[in-house]
């Protein structure tokens, strides 16, 4: 299976792979660094990649997975899937700037519970993801470290003030399913990023993403998103067919 199938797997497919011992979370998250490598120059979801600590997680991962196949110890679910996480949420010893200057370099001492719980769960986490600055914004075109493309079509916006996490799960950069590229329900965000499209990481209604607090490609309850008429999808908002990555 090449690096780039593995990036299109939907998180429960890429857990449900790792559980029955077809990949190992090393090559899921290397894969995952490669697509990263590979698109995120042009679609800036990103503001920091780790990929040296991402790869320890992975392997640490994997590390549980066969202690817990020798002890039945059940391991998480989703134990192993690489995740994107919003910059934010604090991650101690790697970099937070909630896309500010004024943040520029600081680099949390602690964990953010949600950070917390996805280390305690094993998720490797790939990097930190744009938004607007302090979340304060509806597209991602203000974050002091430049704008994301919507990864559909680069000369549209992904949405915000999750962007980041949106155009990452949008753009195969992180996984796609719940729960994804981590991100917060504030203001108009994580949400908005539904209302560009027809992205494939539309969440179908407010309540499911608020407490899920993920911004998913794929869903497991059957959303209502696509009743709404194309007439009426924003004109920012990307549709196929149009110049992506």
């Amino acid at each position: 299976m090449t690096a780039d199938a593995l990036t299109r797997f939907t998180a429960a497919e890429q857990a449900a792979a790792l559980a029955a011992g077809e990949i190992s979370s090393r090559e899921l998250t290397q894969a995952h660094l490669e697509r990263i490598a590979a698109v995120d120059g042009a679609v800036h979801a990103f503001l920091d990649v780790d990929a040296a600590k991402a790869l320890a997680d992975a392997d640490e991962a994997d590390s549980r997975r066969r202690s817990s196949d020798e002890s039945g110890e059940p391991l998480g679910e989703l134990a192993g899937v690489p995740v994107a996480v919003k910059d934010l949420i604090v991650t101690h010893g790697q970099v937070t700037t909630a896309a500010s200057r004024i943040l520029e370099g600081w680099v949390p001492p602690y964990d953010a519970t949600l950070v917390a719980n996805l280390r305690a769960a094993h998720l490797p986490i790939l990097g930190k993801t744009n938004l607007d600055e302090f979340a304060m914004g509806g597209s991602t075109e203000h974050s002091a470290f430049g704008r994301t493309a919507n990864p559909w079509d680069l000369g549209r916006i992904p949405g915000g003030s999750s962007g980041g996490s949106a155009a990452a799960v949008g753009s195969f950069e992180a996984a796609s399913s719940r729960p994804t590229a981590r991100s917060r329900a504030s203001a108009s965000s994580p949400w908005h990023p539904r209302w560009t499209p027809p992205a494939p990481w539309a969440a179908p209604s407010w309540m499911p993403l608020c407490c899920t607090m993920s911004s998913p490609r794929t869903i497991r309850w059957t959303p209502r998103v696509w009743s709404t008429p194309r007439a009426a999808w924003p004109m920012s908002c990307a549709r196929p067919g149009r110049a992506g990555i």
